[in-house]
């Protein structure tokens, strides 16, 4: 059985389409399709039923499926048991990070990765959190840093730290001397335009969900993906936005917003490393979320919240 053949059909079967596979492995979809039909020849069993909107598992593939998931793993395993006695862990590890987090993370979390783990690759993809939870699931990712990720038998969260949301609105001129102003009741803050990413974004579910508990639904302006662009809108004078701090202290101009605390009831964000429970993580993935933990938390001066 050839390993490639294998590592093929277990992708299709995952993503439930040659076309997603092809894009996802970055080979040619005829090659793609011949690999599988010879494994499928050599195996004299059908492995795929090829419909319309993609391509299912047979009782035989979804047997192979969880058979091939273990191999390949302890491939990887075994590649990483030799490359750890020369004195280096190996492989490949796909990162997913939310954009507010990218933009501070990315470079120390490279350099890092690089000092650590110079036999290993990294691979960095920057995506909204429920868009992540759908990559780890089909292994377009090894690991996800997400906001308040949901629970769910197909996801292992652990906590990295938990963040406060706090309003911005652009600063009025002439009071970048003036001391911060107080906070703000959650209530007057849905009486404000607000600049929000749409559903299902972390953030506007929290938002709307907290306003809902005090009986209140937030007064959107404008619905818009990207925290850069949010900011931007709020410096144009659109609307207000609830961010965290790191998502306005990271931006190109900080100066240009001023931050208020919001309370009644304080707004928190749980920022967690994710894995699928599906695939068991290796030990250069597992090296790879401790680095991440340890980045994000020397990263600094920045204020913990509870």
């Amino acid at each position: 059985m050839d390993l490639k053949q294998l590592e093929y059909f277990v992708r299709v079967a995952e993503l439930g389409s040659f076309t997603r596979a092809a894009l996802a492995l970055d080979v040619a979809q005829p090659a793609l399709s011949r690999q599988v039909r010879l494994l499928e020849v050599e195996l004299r069993q059908n492995l795929l039923v090829r419909n319309g909107r993609g391509a299912v598992p047979t009782e035989a593939g979804r047997l192979l499926l969880e058979h091939g998931r273990g191999i390949l793993h302890q491939v990887e395993r075994a590649r990483e048991e030799l490359g750890r006695v020369r004195g280096a862990l190996a492989g490949r590890v796909a990162i997913g990070l939310p954009p507010s987090v990218a933009r501070v993370l990315t470079v120390p979390l490279t350099r890092a990765f690089r000092q650590h783990l110079p036999e290993a690759s990294l691979s960095i993809s920057e995506g909204l959190s429920v868009t992540m939870i759908d990559w780890l699931r089909t292994g377009r990712l090894d690991i996800a840093v997400l906001y308040n990720a949901p629970p769910s038998d197909e996801i292992e969260a652990t906590p990295l730290e938990d963040e406060e949301l706090l309003l911005v609105q652009v600063r009025p001129a002439g009071l970048a001397e003036e001391p911060p102003p107080g906070p703000v009741a959650l209530a007057e803050v849905a009486t404000l335009p607000l600049v929000i990413p749409s559903r299902p974004n972390a953030v506007r579910m929290l938002v709307e969900a907290e306003m809902a508990n005090i009986g209140q639904r937030p007064s959107v302006a404008l619905e818009i993906d990207g925290v850069s662009a949010i900011l931007d809108l709020v410096a144009d004078g659109v609307g207000v936005a609830l961010l965290s701090r790191n998502a306005v202290e990271s931006s190109v101009r900080p100066s240009a917003y001023q931050t208020r605390a919001v309370v009644d009831p304080v707004l928190r964000t749980r920022l967690s490393t994710a894995t699928s429970s599906l695939r068991p993580t290796t030990l250069t993935q597992q090296s790879a979320i401790g680095l991440i933990r340890e980045t994000w938390l020397s990263i600094g001066p920045r204020p913990r919240t509870a």
